[in-house]
């Protein structure tokens, strides 16, 4: 078989067709051979060159999906904000339907599994982490924030949002989720960076109803 001349080209189509069905079937009812069969010629064995499984390929997906929406460029060309507004805005684009926030619920499953779990927490430490702290540095510079200790502050905001509200790594029941938004509310508060206002707690707390308890 001729190797093939354009391997980011592959690489690319399979992304394009593996997000078209798992938001069309839904990822747990999308198999590797309905990838390849929507990959208009390409075999297996281009799909396997490429990708070891089908958890690899939304690992993947979520990858180029944040940076291609990446809440916190989004946030720098938003001149008018001040830090915390800017840090609001990111909590804010996370009760918005969009692709991402699909796939991305989709992919929470995997985190049962020990290397994509090592692999989520690398990723917070390495990019969210450092974001975070990024605007918290900014909001202490122009007064919206007050904390000494930004760096901790970013790992505790990290740690709260993007691993206590993870129902595959801290279950909860509907109930229990509003209840611990209500807390993080408290605690950002405390620490000095608000985050969460009254009209964002009312969002998210409906995202979280609407779920029931399917998360138990």
């Amino acid at each position: 078989m001729p190797r093939n001349k354009y391997p980011e080209e592959t690489v690319q189509k399979i992304l394009d067709v593996s997000l078209k069905l798992f938001m069309e079937k839904g990822y747990e009812n999308t198999t590797v051979l309905d990838i390849v069969d929507h990959l208009g010629g390409l075999t297996r064995g281009a799909f396997y060159h490429h990708f070891k499984s089908k958890e690899e390929v939304i690992d993947a997906l979520t990858d180029r999906m944040f940076h291609e929406n990446n809440p916190f460029e989004k946030v720098k060309q938003e001149k008018g904000l001040n830090g915390l507004q800017k840090l609001q805005m990111i909590m804010n684009d996370t009760t918005v339907e969009s692709d991402y926030r699909t796939i991305s619920a989709q992919a929470v499953s995997l985190l049962e599994n020990p290397k994509f779990l090592a692999e989520f927490i690398e990723g917070n430490k390495k990019v969210l982490v450092p974001a975070y702290q990024e605007l918290i540095e900014e909001g202490i510079r122009d007064g919206s924030i007050q904390t000494e200790y930004p760096k901790q502050t970013a790992e505790i905001l990290s740690f709260l949002t993007n691993f206590w509200m993870v129902p595959s790594i801290f279950p909860f029941t509907a109930e229990e989720g509003i209840a611990r938004l209500r807390m993080i509310k408290e605690i950002t508060a405390f620490l000095g960076v608000p985050v969460i206002d009254d009209e964002l707690l009312k969002n998210l707390e409906e995202s979280i109803a609407e779920l029931g308890d399917e998360n138990q």
